[in-house]
C-alpha cells in the first residue's frame, strides 16, 4: 500500500527525530510492501524565518491533502529566540493550534506506559512501578473551558474573570465514539473521567458517553470523578486502559501520566479528525539546549509514527513490530542520555533509530 505522509521537522531536535521516525518507517514499509511518500511542510519558528507566519496557507493545504501528518518539535527558549518577542498569534506553537483547527482535529491520544526496564525511573513506589501499567488518555481538544466565551471587567467595583465550559452533545459523542474505538483495538476498558457531581457539563458528558456505550457491548465502561482519578493514577494506575474526559481534564490527567512514566522522552501522542486523518508528534519539546549533538531520544517520535500506522492506516501488525523493536532495543540496554543509566549503553539519536530498525 502507498501512504502520502506530510512532515513537519520542525524545530531544533524536530529535524533530527524526525529522521529516524522516517528511517523506522521505510525499514518497516520495506519489510511489509508499504511505501511511504514524504511531503515537507514548515511549521513553527522554521516557518516564521522563512515566510513571517508560523503556518502558511499553502502549508496547510498541503497537510490537508495528505494520508496522515508526521511532527517533531516546535518552538524554543522562551526569553531567548527572538520568535518569543513576536505577538501571540505569530509565535511558533501559534500554527500548532492552527494546523489542529485547519485539519479539524478533536481527540487528542496521549499514551503512558511504563518500561519494566525504566521501572527505577518512575517516581512510584516500588510496589506499584513493578506491577506496570499502560493506559491511553483520550482528551476532547476543541471544546470546554478553553475555548468557551470569557471576559474580564469590573462588576459592582471588583474586577471579575469570567470562563464559560460549554459542550454540546454532538461534541462528546464524538470524542466517546473516537475513545471506544480505541478501547476495541485494546483490552475494551473505558473509564469515564468527569465531575458530574457538580457540573451541568459532566452531567451530559456522563449521559451521552453511556449513550455511546451501547454501541460497544464489548467494551466496559466506568466512570469516574476527576479528583479520584488523579489519585488512583499515582495509586494503581495499572487500572487504567483507555480513559475518555474533556478539555482541561484531560490536559492535567495526561501531564500526571506523563511523568509517572519516568521519561518524557518515551512518550508518543496524536491528534485525531473524523476518519482515520491524523497527526502525531512526541509529547515533549525541543530541547534547544542538545539540538545538533546526536543526542535527543527519538523512541517517543518513532511510537508515534507506530500510532499513525495503527490509527490513521489500519496497520496494526506494523505498529506492533515497531513497538516490539522498542522493547527489544530496552532490553537489551541501549540507552539515549536522558534515560541512560549504569552498566548501559549509551548510544546517540542516529544511532539509536538504527538499533530500532535492526530489531525489526
Amino acid at each position: 500500500m502507498d501512504f502520502k505522509v506530510a512532515v513537519i521537522p520542525g524545530d531544533y531536535i524536530g529535524p533530527e527525530i524526525v529522521e529516524q521516525a522516517q528511517k523506522v518507517l521505510d525499514h518497516v514499509g520495506k519489510k511489509f510492501g508499504h511505501s511511504f511518500n514524504y511531503v515537507e511542510v514548515d511549521m513553527g519558528g522554521v516557518s516564521i524565518d522563512k515566510h513571517g507566519v508560523p503556518l502558511t496557507d499553502e502549508a496547510l493545504e498541503t497537510a490537508k491533502s495528505s494520508d496522515a501528518v508526521l511532527m517533531g518539535s516546535i518552538g524554543g527558549r522562551v526569553g531567548v529566540d527572538s520568535w518569543y518577542q513576536l505577538p501571540p498569534h505569530l509565535r511558533p506553537e501559534a500554527g500548532l493550534l492552527a494546523i489542529r483547527k485547519g485539519l479539524g482535529l478533536y481527540a487528542n491520544l496521549r499514551p503512558a506506559y511504563l518500561y519494566k526496564e525504566l521501572n527505577s525511573a518512575c517516581p512510584l513506589k516500588e510496589s506499584v512501578a513493578e506491577a506496570g501499567f499502560d493506559m491511553i488518555i483520550v482528551r476532547e481538544l476543541t471544546g470546554g473551558l478553553y475555548f468557551g466565551e470569557r471576559k474580564t471587567e469590573e462588576i459592582d467595583g471588583v474586577m471579575t474573570a469570567i470562563d464559560t465550559l460549554k459542550y454540546t452533545e454532538d461534541e462528546i459523542r464524538r470524542i466517546a465514539i473516537k475513545g471506544f474505538e480505541i478501547a476495541m483495538k485494546r483490552r475494551k476498558h473505558v473509564i469515564s473521567v468527569d465531575k458530574a457531581n457538580v457540573l451541568d457539563s459532566s452531567r451530559l458528558w456522563r449521559k451521552i458517553v453511556e449513550e455511546v456505550a451501547k454501541d460497544y457491548p464489548e467494551v466496559t465502561l466506568e466512570h469516574m470523578l476527576v479528583d479520584n482519578c488523579a489519585m488512583q493514577l499515582v495509586k494503581d494506575p495499572a487500572q487504567f486502559d483507555v480513559v475518555i474526559t474533556e478539555n482541561m481534564f484531560g490536559d492535567i490527567l495526561s501531564d500526571e501520566a506523563s511523568m509517572i512514566t519516568g521519561s518524557i522522552g518515551m512518550l508518543s501522542s496524536a491528534s485525531l479528525g473524523a476518519g482515520k486523518f491524523g497527526l502525531y508528534e512526541p509529547s515533549h519539546g525541543s530541547a534547544p539546549d542538545i539540538a545538533g549533538q546526536n543526542k535527543a531520544n527519538p523512541i517517543a517520535t518513532i511510537l508515534s509514527a507506530a500510532m499513525m500506522l495503527r490509527y490513521s492506516f489500519d496497520l496494526d501488525k506494523e505498529a506492533d513490530a515497531i513497538e516490539a523493536a522498542v522493547q527489544k532495543v530496552l532490553e537489551d540496554n541501549i540507552r539515549t542520555v536522558d534515560i541512560m543509566s549504569e552498566g548501559m549503553q549509551l548510544v546517540g539519536c542516529k544511532e539509536m533509530g538504527d538499533c530500532i530498525c535492526d530489531r525489526i
